[in-house]
């Protein structure tokens, strides 16, 4: 029988402290719920524990006996799998060659066993018969999958292991009702076989029809460890966020004032768009709209279909005129921005400099023969403006720090005067300072009357900037918040589906 136990875990990310003392316990049979808000050390925590990140401190055991998992090869030597709503699976190969990957069935010759792999893995797709296409089988390449089927691949993967201690981490999120009633069937068999498990979930309806104790974590640190029975919703919520956080905002002084709004910049009405499901709303010029929830719940979809770079169903208006863009080009023309989330594969071209980066998208501002020293002008002025630190334009933009880099890709849009400013957490990644700036940069754009729709992964952040919060869960919104209401309570009870904290 499996006793596991984490305690008192830390991880630097040089001066940021992504887990002070994160600690964990769960027993074999037993199903425990880890929960906290966006940036509490969860995540940090399920890596340790999993051997995809080394600690700075702490001490991990394992029946007593004390452990450090150099990967996660070392950790599912000891029965240790995780299922992560990122999937890890191969695209162009089969379900068969992914659920086995690395460790086949092997003849005494070293040779898979092709008959007993395709013969297993259809037996583990029979856990959930019913709920996927008869037609899935051994055979499926991933890339002929649903989102559903990948997401169900990932958990044979981890099952074909045979763990011991199970981390499901946002494992439901891709499974429709008929696929999670079924995975909820399989944890409760699997509790009685003995196995330990992990759960974390954004829904809390699940936390509760699943969880026998649940852990919270809180600003790198476990808050919380307790009998699911003993606790309410507004129980774990409060201890998300603390007490002291419950009515406050970390808002300026422009909250004393209320204004007339100006003139709608969009309009979304039933956006559906992969993950969206029937999301509606308006964002005013001089605004600043947060998109608010935990990772992954469709915020991003809703900034790329905006921006042309996703299809989608619904009505999208801009300033009035109705819009249907099917390339990122045609939201450019119409005055629209787009900062991505991951600056190094969507924002910059590594290879080329500064100077070419901010140009990027500008370059026919500048004639027909480039007017090259208006563009050094304006470039130079534009980085001026944003405080990057460089040793000059025509240095490559791989020399930049994570900040100064990122402000490369905010600048390269400001230099086409945006009227609608789209924000994919935009200081990922970046050090305080550089947020400082960030933050500078936005409200001197608001005041300039350009309309911002910002998603961030750090709820202070959108507290701090947001006029208003909409809130996304499961692909909807479930909360729009302004006012009194837009507070840290009600921003992560919203994020959880919870109606309000109290």
């Amino acid at each position: 029988m499996l006793s596991f136990s984490a305690r008192n875990l830390v991880k630097r990310y040089g001066g940021v402290v992504a887990l002070a003392d994160g600690n964990l316990d769960v027993q074999a049979g037993e199903v425990m719920a880890l929960m906290g808000a966006n940036g509490s050390g969860k995540s940090t925590l399920g890596k340790i524990i999993t051997g995809i990140v080394s600690p700075d401190a702490g001490i991990i055991s394992l029946n007593g006996e004390m452990m450090r998992f150099r990967d996660p090869i070392a950790a599912r030597a000891h029965g240790i799998v995780a299922v992560y709503q990122e999937l890890s699976l191969v695209p162009t190969m089969t379900a068969a060659e992914n659920i086995w990957l690395a460790h086949e069935p092997l003849s005494a010759g070293g040779r898979v066993r092709a008959k007993e792999t395709t013969t297993r893995t259809d037996a583990l797709l029979q856990l959930f018969a019913g709920t996927i296409p008869a037609t899935l089988n051994a055979h499926t390449p991933i890339a002929h999958m649903t989102p559903d089927e990948r997401q169900i691949i990932e958990i044979l993967k981890a099952l074909s292991w045979q763990p011991r201690l199970l981390i499901l981490d946002e494992a439901t999120a891709s499974l429709d009702s008929r696929q999670v009633g079924r995975l909820f069937e399989l944890i409760q068999q699997w509790k009685r076989d003995g196995m330990a498990i992990v759960f974390i979930s954004h829904r809390m309806d699940e936390t509760f029809q699943l969880a026998d104790r649940v852990t919270v974590m809180r600003n790198g640190q476990t808050v919380l460890v307790e009998a699911r029975a003993s606790l309410t919703e507004h129980d774990i919520i409060k201890h998300m966020i603390g007490e002291s956080a419950l009515a406050t905002r970390t808002r300026s002084a422009r909250d004393a004032t209320h204004v007339q709004p100006l003139p709608v910049r969009v309009a979304v009405e039933d956006m559906h768009a992969r993950m969206l499901r029937g999301v509606s709303l308006r964002a005013h010029d001089g605004e600043v709209l947060g998109l608010g929830g935990l990772q992954g719940q469709g915020q991003s979809d809703l900034l790329m279909a905006i921006f042309g770079a996703l299809p989608f169903e619904g009505t999208l208006t801009i300033s009035g005129q109705s819009a249907k863009f099917t390339q990122p080009r045609q939201a450019i023309k119409r005055k629209i921005a787009l900062v991505p989330g991951d600056r190094n594969t969507e924002g910059l071209l590594p290879i080329r400099s500064i100077f070419e980066n901010l140009l990027a998208p500008s370059w026919t501002n500048y004639g027909p023969f480039l007017d090259m020293g208006r563009a050094m002008k304006q470039a130079q002025g534009t980085a001026s403006t944003l405080n990057i630190v460089m040793g000059g334009l025509h240095d490559p933009v791989s020399t930049l720090s994570g900040g100064n880099a990122q402000k490369v890709v905010i600048g390269k849009w400001l230099l086409r005067d945006p009227k609608l400013l789209l924000l994919n957490d935009p200081t990922k990644g970046v050090d305080v300072g550089a947020k400082a700036e960030f933050y500078t940069t936005v409200e001197r754009l608001k005041e300039q009357g350009t309309a911002i729709i910002l998603y961030s992964s750090e709820d202070e952040e959108l507290l701090t900037l947001c006029d208003r919060v909409l809130v996304l869960h499961d692909g909807r919104i479930s909360a729009e918040l302004a006012g009194d209401s837009l507070n840290r309570a009600s921003l992560v009870a919203a994020s959880m589906g919870v109606a309000h904290a109290t």
